[in-house]
């Protein structure tokens, strides 16, 4: 088979659930193992979205080597407001199944993480088609995070998630639960246990359930998602429990191998070829830098696996991961290093990109033959700003836009910004003093990093006349990023600022020792009016050119 490298999904796409379903909607996976021939196989993940909107990503595949994003299902307000989340809370941990008549969406709504409470309501919702349309929820619990929805052979489904426990200290993960779910009432019925408590690597999260040859297997994620990050295995012969540890306990860790291209890895999920190959889909980072910060957030890896002839399943070459690995096709990279130009035609904004938070897009943009934000609260809120952008997918790459605003004050600006979260940012800014001299301006919270305040004085500004457009540029080359401009008329872009250290839009660096900060680099466009009267900042188009770069571990 050839030989495809890890990730399969670059730049923050984390938590992954995988699904396999034929074209007569009959579900394909080591739950149901129902194989039929001339299928024309379709493959499904689903990847957690935190704070940005719309919620969840959706890619699909014919050969588990190439994927397209398909859908983002939670784009309403009645399924998804996150407006007053917190950085790095919103859609945790998605689960994606079939049944054989229509696609289960399982996800929490984290509205809290840190501190003594976790608040984390957990939804339900189904579609007929991936594309949707998606339903509204059915609200399910809110004892935990990471749910997962099981169908068994005998047509019950059975509602897996942590318990978070606030008691307990210092950790408050208290073990996985299981419960019935009755799809005609719409609830959770019948009693209710804690199957499995985890082992002494701690912090047990991210279950699924599968059934194999009358066993019921338990994939759970312990560690953290920092890494001691793991992929736990138990199984039991029946769903109550007790369950027994897998002989090797992790089945996929980098935690004892700190020497490993792919870090970071667990949480993961399995799926089936026709062929009865199976492969385990998992989270990982790759780290640059002597401070090993994951700029491109946690991505979606896989696996090999097979099952052994006492019945356990065990990573090829694991539990190790593997930066390269067999799967039934070869990947197209043509797309992968694809320059991008996006020039905001018709009415929609293009599926790269998303925003913060906000069901109501209406009130942050439109797009029509250009992009146009509507100034709002600061960049960095956790309410209402107007700020669009796209995964950082490359370590290096240029980014440009040219944008039109027309600024009174410094308590109005707009222009392009590398953004991981409220701590830590980069952003290039047409704005103002406080005489309405229209001028260029870097903010950066980069010199206050953790704590995420922007430091006084700041770079020189640079005044600029009082009308006209502005090309705002930036390119990043691995840890290293410089702003670039020019000015309407002109042709070469100047730089503006010294070289920033691009490597804090990290998880690492997110306002989180470990532990706590979960999504990955973006790069995009951005608007305040903090006057409160909604000033406009016009753009034509955005370009992401992917670089290959001799200082890239991964990309050169």
């Amino acid at each position: 088979m050839p030989t495809v490298r890890n990730p399969i999904l670059p730049g923050f796409n984390a938590d992954p659930s995988v699904v396999r379903v034929g074209d007569d909607g009959i579900q394909n996976t080591p739950t149901t193992c129902m194989i039929r021939a001339n299928f024309i196989m379709q493959y499904y993940i689903a990847t957690s979205t935190f704070e940005w909107f719309p919620g969840v990503q959706i890619h699909h595949s014919k050969d588990l080597a190439n994927w397209k994003l398909v859908v983002r299902p939670l784009s309403r307000k009645s399924q998804l407001d996150m407006r007053g989340n917190p950085d790095s809370c919103g859609v945790w941990a998605p689960c994606l199944s079939h049944d054989g008549h229509k696609f289960w969406l399982v996800y929490t709504d984290v509205k809290r993480k840190d501190g003594s409470f976790k608040d984390t309501p957990n939804y339900i919702v189904t579609a007929d088609k991936i594309e949707g349309p998606w339903s509204d929820p059915i609200y399910i619990n809110s004892s935990g995070f990471d749910p997962s929805l099981f169908h068994d052979d005998d047509g019950k489904k059975w509602f897996v998630n942590m318990l978070q426990d606030h008691r307990r200290r210092p950790r408050a993960f208290a073990g996985i639960r299981l419960q019935e779910y009755d799809t005609v009432a719409g609830e959770l019925v019948g009693p209710v246990k804690t199957i499995f408590y985890g082992t002494e690597l701690d912090l047990v999260e991210g279950p699924h359930l599968y059934k194999r040859n009358g066993w019921y297997y338990l994939l759970t994620a312990e560690g953290g998602t920092a890494y001691e990050h793991a992929c736990t295995l138990a199984r039991s012969r029946d769903i109550w429990g007790p369950y027994e540890l897998h002989p090797q306990k992790y089945i996929l860790t980098s935690k004892d191998a700190p020497f490993a291209s792919l870090q970071r890895a667990g949480h993961g999920d399995l799926v089936e070829t026709p062929d009865g190959n199976v492969y385990l889909v998992h989270l990982t980072g790759r780290p640059i830098t002597q401070a090993r910060r994951c700029v491109l957030g946690r991505e979606t890896a896989i696996q090999e696996a097979y099952w052994g002839d006492d019945d356990w399943l065990y990573v090829k070459n694991g539990p190790t991961p593997s930066l390269n690995v067999n799967l039934p096709a070869h990947r197209d990279e043509t797309a992968y290093w694809a320059e991008q130009v996006y020039n905001f035609e018709g009415s929609t904004l293009p599926k790269d990109f998303q925003w913060l938070r906000s069901p109501e897009p209406d009130r942050i943009f439109t797009v029509q033959n250009g992009l146009r934000l509507i100034g709002r609260e600061a960049i960095g809120s956790w309410f209402e700003q107007a700020l669009v952008a796209r995964r950082q997918t490359h370590f290096s790459y240029d980014a440009e836009t040219v944008i039109d605003f027309s600024p009174v004050d410094e308590r109005q600006f707009g222009g392009l910004t590398a953004y991981y979260c409220r701590f830590n940012f980069f952003y290039l800014t047409v704005t103002a003093d406080a005489d309405g001299q229209r001028e260029l301006l870097i903010l950066s919270s980069e010199a206050s990093w953790p704590e995420g305040r922007l430091q006084f004085p700041l770079a020189d500004p640079i005044r600029i006349p009082a009308k006209g457009k502005v090309k705002l540029a930036l390119s990043v080359r691995g840890k290293q990023l410089q702003f670039r401009y020019a000015l309407e008329g002109e042709k070469d872009l100047k730089d503006i600022g010294p070289i920033y250290d691009a490597s804090i839009l990290s998880d690492e660096c997110g306002g989180h020792q470990a532990h706590g900060s979960f999504t990955g680099a973006f790069v995009g466009v951005a608007a305040s009016d903090l006057n409160g009267t909604e000033t406009r900042g016009s753009f034509d188009y955005f370009v992401y050119r992917p670089v290959r770069h001799e200082s890239d571990r991964y990309d050169a």
